[in-house]
Protein backbone atom coordinates (compact mmCIF):
# COMPACT_ATOMS: atom_id res chain seq x y z
CA UNK A 1 0.00 0.00 0.00
CA UNK A 2 1.14 3.61 -0.57
CA UNK A 3 2.29 5.76 2.34
CA UNK A 4 -0.76 7.16 4.15
CA UNK A 5 -1.33 10.82 4.97
CA UNK A 6 -3.64 11.20 7.96
CA UNK A 7 -3.00 14.94 8.37
CA UNK A 8 -0.82 17.37 6.46
CA UNK A 9 1.61 19.72 8.18
CA UNK A 10 2.62 22.52 5.83
CA UNK A 11 4.51 25.44 7.31
CA UNK A 12 4.95 27.53 4.16
CA UNK A 13 1.21 28.30 3.82
CA UNK A 14 -1.46 29.49 6.27
CA UNK A 15 -3.97 26.77 7.21
CA UNK A 16 -7.56 27.86 6.55
CA UNK A 17 -9.24 24.77 7.98
CA UNK A 18 -9.47 21.00 8.19
CA UNK A 19 -12.63 19.16 7.21
CA UNK A 20 -13.48 15.50 7.62
CA UNK A 21 -11.21 14.61 4.69
CA UNK A 22 -9.90 17.79 3.06
CA UNK A 23 -7.55 20.47 4.29
CA UNK A 24 -7.36 23.98 2.83
CA UNK A 25 -4.34 26.28 2.83
CA UNK A 26 -4.32 29.89 1.60
CA UNK A 27 -2.17 30.63 -1.46
CA UNK A 28 -2.15 34.40 -1.63
CA UNK A 29 -5.54 36.11 -1.37
CA UNK A 30 -7.23 34.46 -4.32
CA UNK A 31 -6.31 30.75 -4.32
CA UNK A 32 -6.54 27.70 -2.08
CA UNK A 33 -4.42 24.57 -1.94
CA UNK A 34 -6.99 21.82 -1.36
CA UNK A 35 -5.48 18.58 -0.05
CA UNK A 36 -7.32 15.26 0.12
CA UNK A 37 -6.03 13.34 3.14
CA UNK A 38 -6.44 9.60 3.66
CA UNK A 39 -8.91 10.13 6.51
CA UNK A 40 -12.31 8.51 6.24
CA UNK A 41 -15.50 9.52 8.01
CA UNK A 42 -18.56 7.35 8.55
CA UNK A 43 -21.75 8.43 10.29
CA UNK A 44 -20.05 11.86 10.53
CA UNK A 45 -17.27 10.44 12.74
CA UNK A 46 -13.66 10.48 11.52
CA UNK A 47 -12.04 7.05 11.76
CA UNK A 48 -8.75 6.83 13.65
CA UNK A 49 -7.00 4.89 10.89
CA UNK A 50 -6.23 6.29 7.41
CA UNK A 51 -7.12 4.52 4.17
CA UNK A 52 -3.74 4.56 2.37
CA UNK A 53 -3.90 6.15 -1.08
CA UNK A 54 -7.54 7.22 -0.72
CA UNK A 55 -6.77 10.94 -1.07
CA UNK A 56 -4.85 10.41 -4.31
CA UNK A 57 -7.66 8.23 -5.70
CA UNK A 58 -10.28 10.85 -4.81
CA UNK A 59 -8.22 13.61 -6.43
CA UNK A 60 -7.66 11.65 -9.62
CA UNK A 61 -11.38 10.86 -9.89
CA UNK A 62 -12.42 14.47 -9.20
CA UNK A 63 -10.03 15.77 -11.88
CA UNK A 64 -11.38 13.17 -14.32
CA UNK A 65 -14.95 14.38 -13.74
CA UNK A 66 -14.07 18.08 -13.85
CA UNK A 67 -12.79 17.36 -17.36
CA UNK A 68 -15.88 15.41 -18.41
CA UNK A 69 -18.26 18.10 -17.13
CA UNK A 70 -16.68 21.09 -18.87
CA UNK A 71 -19.06 23.36 -20.73
CA UNK A 72 -21.97 23.14 -18.28
CA UNK A 73 -20.66 25.49 -15.58
CA UNK A 74 -17.22 26.97 -14.71
CA UNK A 75 -15.20 25.07 -12.08
CA UNK A 76 -12.71 26.16 -9.47
CA UNK A 77 -9.54 24.69 -11.02
CA UNK A 78 -6.79 27.18 -11.83
CA UNK A 79 -4.83 24.83 -14.09
CA UNK A 80 -1.70 25.50 -12.04
CA UNK A 81 0.54 22.77 -10.62
CA UNK A 82 -0.28 22.32 -6.90
CA UNK A 83 3.36 21.44 -6.21
CA UNK A 84 4.32 25.00 -7.18
CA UNK A 85 2.41 26.35 -4.16
CA UNK A 86 4.68 24.87 -1.46
CA UNK A 87 8.26 25.69 -0.54
CA UNK A 88 10.13 22.45 0.17
CA UNK A 89 10.53 18.97 -1.24
CA UNK A 90 9.21 17.51 2.03
CA UNK A 91 5.99 19.49 1.61
CA UNK A 92 5.74 18.50 -2.05
CA UNK A 93 5.95 14.85 -1.03
CA UNK A 94 3.06 15.37 1.41
CA UNK A 95 0.72 16.74 -1.27
CA UNK A 96 1.89 14.93 -4.41
CA UNK A 97 -1.06 13.49 -6.42
CA UNK A 98 -3.56 14.47 -3.70
CA UNK A 99 -3.91 18.26 -4.08
CA UNK A 100 -5.65 20.80 -6.32
CA UNK A 101 -4.78 24.49 -6.61
CA UNK A 102 -8.15 26.19 -6.90
CA UNK A 103 -9.82 29.60 -6.99
CA UNK A 104 -10.93 31.05 -3.70
CA UNK A 105 -14.72 31.38 -3.79
CA UNK A 106 -17.59 32.34 -1.53
CA UNK A 107 -19.23 28.93 -0.90
CA UNK A 108 -23.01 28.64 -1.09
CA UNK A 109 -24.42 27.47 2.28
CA UNK A 110 -26.33 24.54 0.75
CA UNK A 111 -25.32 21.20 -0.72
CA UNK A 112 -26.75 20.40 -4.14
CA UNK A 113 -27.87 16.77 -3.97
CA UNK A 114 -29.23 15.02 -7.06
CA UNK A 115 -30.89 11.61 -6.87
CA UNK A 116 -31.49 9.41 -9.89
CA UNK A 117 -32.42 6.36 -7.79
CA UNK A 118 -34.24 5.88 -4.51
CA UNK A 119 -31.68 5.00 -1.83
CA UNK A 120 -30.34 5.91 1.58
CA UNK A 121 -32.14 8.71 3.40
CA UNK A 122 -34.30 9.25 0.32
CA UNK A 123 -35.69 5.71 0.59
CA UNK A 124 -36.29 6.16 4.32
CA UNK A 125 -38.21 9.40 3.74
CA UNK A 126 -40.19 8.00 0.80
CA UNK A 127 -41.52 5.13 2.91
CA UNK A 128 -43.00 7.67 5.32
CA UNK A 129 -44.19 10.43 2.99
CA UNK A 130 -44.16 9.16 -0.64
CA UNK A 131 -41.83 12.09 -1.30
CA UNK A 132 -38.19 13.17 -0.89
CA UNK A 133 -37.38 16.70 0.28
CA UNK A 134 -40.82 17.86 -0.76
CA UNK A 135 -40.65 16.23 -4.23
CA UNK A 136 -43.69 13.95 -4.64
CA UNK A 137 -42.88 10.56 -6.17
CA UNK A 138 -45.08 7.83 -7.68
CA UNK A 139 -46.50 5.22 -5.30
CA UNK A 140 -45.13 1.69 -5.16
CA UNK A 141 -41.44 2.42 -5.66
CA UNK A 142 -38.95 -0.03 -4.17
CA UNK A 143 -35.59 0.52 -2.54
CA UNK A 144 -33.00 1.28 -5.28
CA UNK A 145 -35.64 1.86 -7.96
CA UNK A 146 -34.71 4.29 -10.72
CA UNK A 147 -36.72 7.51 -10.46
CA UNK A 148 -38.78 8.71 -13.45
CA UNK A 149 -36.42 11.71 -13.73
CA UNK A 150 -33.52 12.85 -11.53
CA UNK A 151 -34.62 15.05 -8.63
CA UNK A 152 -32.89 17.89 -6.80
CA UNK A 153 -32.94 17.40 -3.03
CA UNK A 154 -30.78 20.05 -1.33
CA UNK A 155 -29.32 19.87 2.15
CA UNK A 156 -27.91 22.29 4.67
CA UNK A 157 -24.18 22.14 5.42
CA UNK A 158 -23.60 20.83 8.93
CA UNK A 159 -20.81 21.82 11.26
CA UNK A 160 -18.12 19.22 11.92
CA UNK A 161 -19.64 16.27 13.79
CA UNK A 162 -23.24 17.20 12.99
CA UNK A 163 -25.46 15.68 10.31
CA UNK A 164 -26.46 17.48 7.11
CA UNK A 165 -30.20 18.17 7.06
CA UNK A 166 -32.30 17.51 3.97
CA UNK A 167 -34.41 20.52 3.02
CA UNK A 168 -36.99 21.39 0.35
CA UNK A 169 -36.28 23.48 -2.73
CA UNK A 170 -38.37 26.25 -1.16
CA UNK A 171 -36.17 26.23 1.93
CA UNK A 172 -33.05 26.37 -0.25
CA UNK A 173 -34.54 29.32 -2.15
CA UNK A 174 -35.16 31.11 1.15
CA UNK A 175 -31.47 30.66 2.05
CA UNK A 176 -29.77 31.66 -1.22
CA UNK A 177 -32.56 33.34 -3.21
CA UNK A 178 -35.02 31.89 -5.71
CA UNK A 179 -33.08 32.77 -8.87
CA UNK A 180 -29.80 31.32 -7.62
CA UNK A 181 -31.53 28.22 -6.22
CA UNK A 182 -33.16 27.61 -9.61
CA UNK A 183 -29.81 27.91 -11.40
CA UNK A 184 -28.14 25.56 -8.92
CA UNK A 185 -30.95 23.02 -9.31
CA UNK A 186 -30.96 23.08 -13.11
CA UNK A 187 -27.16 22.95 -13.43
CA UNK A 188 -26.86 20.18 -10.84
CA UNK A 189 -29.32 18.00 -12.72
CA UNK A 190 -27.43 18.64 -15.99
CA UNK A 191 -24.15 17.67 -14.32
CA UNK A 192 -25.66 14.52 -12.83
CA UNK A 193 -27.27 13.46 -16.10
CA UNK A 194 -24.07 13.84 -18.10
CA UNK A 195 -22.08 11.94 -15.50
CA UNK A 196 -24.69 9.19 -15.06
CA UNK A 197 -24.96 8.65 -18.83
CA UNK A 198 -21.18 8.30 -19.13
CA UNK A 199 -20.87 6.05 -16.10
CA UNK A 200 -23.41 3.64 -17.58
CA UNK A 201 -21.10 3.15 -20.57
CA UNK A 202 -18.52 1.89 -18.05
CA UNK A 203 -20.93 -0.43 -16.26
CA UNK A 204 -21.57 1.86 -13.30
CA UNK A 205 -24.77 3.41 -11.95
CA UNK A 206 -24.51 6.73 -10.13
CA UNK A 207 -27.49 6.48 -7.80
CA UNK A 208 -27.04 9.93 -6.29
CA UNK A 209 -24.39 12.57 -5.78
CA UNK A 210 -23.65 15.86 -4.05
CA UNK A 211 -22.27 19.00 -5.70
CA UNK A 212 -20.98 22.15 -4.05
CA UNK A 213 -20.95 25.61 -5.60
CA UNK A 214 -19.45 29.00 -4.85
CA UNK A 215 -19.46 32.50 -6.28
CA UNK A 216 -16.36 34.30 -7.51
CA UNK A 217 -15.73 38.03 -7.11
CA UNK A 218 -17.88 38.72 -10.18
CA UNK A 219 -20.76 36.62 -8.85
CA UNK A 220 -20.16 33.78 -11.33
CA UNK A 221 -21.62 30.48 -10.17
CA UNK A 222 -18.73 27.99 -9.98
CA UNK A 223 -18.53 24.26 -9.31
CA UNK A 224 -16.14 23.67 -6.40
CA UNK A 225 -14.77 21.22 -3.85
CA UNK A 226 -14.65 17.70 -5.33
CA UNK A 227 -17.07 16.04 -7.72
CA UNK A 228 -18.48 12.57 -8.16
CA UNK A 229 -16.05 10.68 -5.96
CA UNK A 230 -17.13 7.67 -3.86
CA UNK A 231 -17.06 10.03 -0.86
CA UNK A 232 -19.88 12.14 -2.29
CA UNK A 233 -21.66 9.72 -4.61
CA UNK A 234 -23.31 6.31 -4.51
CA UNK A 235 -21.84 4.05 -7.24
CA UNK A 236 -23.42 0.68 -8.04
CA UNK A 237 -22.08 -1.93 -10.50
CA UNK A 238 -24.64 -2.56 -13.22
CA UNK A 239 -24.13 -6.33 -13.15
CA UNK A 240 -25.33 -6.70 -9.55
CA UNK A 241 -28.07 -4.05 -9.56
CA UNK A 242 -31.42 -5.43 -8.41
CA UNK A 243 -34.21 -3.12 -7.19
CA UNK A 244 -35.77 -4.07 -3.88
CA UNK A 245 -32.55 -4.25 -1.88
CA UNK A 246 -29.37 -2.26 -1.31
CA UNK A 247 -26.99 -3.00 -4.21
CA UNK A 248 -23.28 -3.40 -3.39
CA UNK A 249 -21.57 -0.05 -3.79
CA UNK A 250 -18.15 1.42 -4.55
CA UNK A 251 -17.88 3.67 -1.54
CA UNK A 252 -17.43 3.53 2.23
CA UNK A 253 -20.49 1.31 2.65
CA UNK A 254 -18.06 -1.51 3.42
CA UNK A 255 -16.89 0.45 6.46
CA UNK A 256 -20.43 1.44 7.46
CA UNK A 257 -21.55 -2.20 7.37
CA UNK A 258 -18.64 -3.25 9.58
CA UNK A 259 -19.37 -0.44 12.04
CA UNK A 260 -23.05 -1.43 12.20
CA UNK A 261 -22.07 -4.98 13.09
CA UNK A 262 -19.26 -4.26 15.56
CA UNK A 263 -19.92 -4.72 19.28
CA UNK A 264 -18.14 -2.93 22.12
CA UNK A 265 -18.61 -4.67 25.48
CA UNK A 266 -21.54 -6.45 23.90
CA UNK A 267 -23.24 -3.24 22.73
CA UNK A 268 -23.49 -1.64 19.26
CA UNK A 269 -21.21 1.31 18.64
CA UNK A 270 -23.14 4.52 19.38
CA UNK A 271 -21.91 6.33 16.23
CA UNK A 272 -20.09 8.94 18.28
CA UNK A 273 -16.36 9.58 18.61
CA UNK A 274 -14.12 7.80 19.20
CA UNK A 275 -14.73 5.27 16.45
CA UNK A 276 -13.76 1.62 16.85
CA UNK A 277 -10.36 0.76 15.38
CA UNK A 278 -10.71 -0.49 11.80
CA UNK A 279 -9.21 -3.94 11.16
CA UNK A 280 -6.59 -4.28 8.44
CA UNK A 281 -8.93 -6.28 6.21
CA UNK A 282 -11.61 -3.55 6.33
CA UNK A 283 -9.01 -0.94 5.35
CA UNK A 284 -7.68 -3.12 2.50
CA UNK A 285 -11.17 -3.86 1.15
CA UNK A 286 -12.09 -0.17 1.25
CA UNK A 287 -8.97 0.74 -0.76
CA UNK A 288 -9.89 -1.97 -3.25
CA UNK A 289 -13.43 -0.61 -3.69
CA UNK A 290 -12.18 2.92 -4.41
CA UNK A 291 -9.52 1.64 -6.82
CA UNK A 292 -12.00 -0.49 -8.72
CA UNK A 293 -14.43 2.40 -9.19
CA UNK A 294 -11.66 4.59 -10.60
CA UNK A 295 -10.36 1.84 -12.89
CA UNK A 296 -13.81 1.11 -14.29
CA UNK A 297 -14.47 4.77 -15.02
CA UNK A 298 -11.12 5.58 -16.59
CA UNK A 299 -10.19 2.29 -18.26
Amino acid sequence: MPQALYESSLTSLPLLGRGKVRENYAVGADRILMIASDRLSAFDVIMGEPIPGKGALLTKMALFWFGKLQGIVPNHLTGEDPLSAVATEAEREQIRDRAMLVKRLKPLPIEAVVRGYLAGSGWTEYQKTQSVCGVALPPGLRNADKLPTPIFTPATKAEMGDHDENISFEQAAAIIGADLATRVRDISIQLYQRAADFALTRGLIIADTKFEFGLDDDGTLTLMDEVLTPDSSRYWPVESYAPGSNPPSYDKQFVRDWLEAVRIDGQPWGKTAPAPALPAEVIANTVQKYEEALQRLTA
